[in-house]
């Protein structure tokens, strides 16, 4: 079965660019002019069992803009997406991964980029994931539990809604306590290396993820000055 990608964007050129490369590459494709009909698709969609694999979100749409589009998705929902907009400096970058966003491409753009930028983050979340998730369905850390079926992770009876990325992340985390990562490895578990990742993006990921676990940045977290950052065991 064909994976799913909503591609929101005010703009018909961008949407029936991105249908016509995607679906060469054999992609099923659906469309939104802004941001509440971008909602309404997905919510419909998952009423149906038929819920959309990966979001092509642009930023600056009538109404509800894509910053509150990614808020409401990632309130219940951590499915790869790509930001998409003209808005291309560091800040604005951030601002969108810090969100939850997993990748972020900026406008005017080459559209056999964004289908590679697709195909990584659909390989990275589904394809690759499926078949570690075979091996080992639970992982276990102190109160944390990390479910790599259902990309849930627990602490204790809460359940911790994560982004595609800081699910990866923690997932490389959790199966080596006490491991200290280097942020170029972060970089590559999170990301890929398919293109660059400034330090800011891994520092705000990281930065995210103790924010979710607790006050004290560094009870799961620490940074070993020099290296990297390992989780405590």
């Amino acid at each position: 079965m064909a994976y799913k990608i909503l591609v929101a964007d005010d703009e018909s050129e961008i949407r029936d660019l991105l249908r016509l490369y995607l679906e060469k590459d054999g992609y099923e494709v659906m469309e939104a002019e802004d941001g509440a009909k971008a909602l309404s698709l997905l919510q419909e969609q998952e009423r149906k069992g038929q819920a959309v694999d990966l979001l092509i979100l642009d930023i600056m749409m009538p109404g509800i803009d894509g910053y509150r589009v990614l808020r409401n998705i990632r309130e219940n929902n951590n499915i790869p997406v790509i930001i998409l907009s003209a808005k291309s400096s560091d800040s604005d970058k951030i601002l969108g991964l810090d969100l939850g966003a997993d990748d972020y491409i900026t406008k005017p753009f080459q559209p056999l980029e964004a289908v590679a930028r697709v195909n990584s983050n659909i390989r990275r979340f589904y394809a690759l994931g499926a078949g570690r998730q075979k091996q080992v369905e639970v992982l276990t850390v102190r109160d944390l539990k990390l479910d790599t079926a259902s990309c849930m992770l627990w602490q204790g009876e809460r359940p911790v809604e994560l982004t595609s990325v800081e699910f990866k992340i923690m997932k490389s985390f959790m199966e080596n306590p006490g491991k200290v990562f280097t942020k170029q490895q972060l970089f590559e578990q999170g990301w890929g290396d398919d293109y660059l990742v400034s330090d800011n993006n891994i520092m705000v990921c990281i930065s995210k993820l103790r924010a979710k676990l607790s006050e004290d940045g560094n009870a799961y977290i620490r940074t070993i000055r020099g290296l990297g950052y390992r989780l405590e065991k």
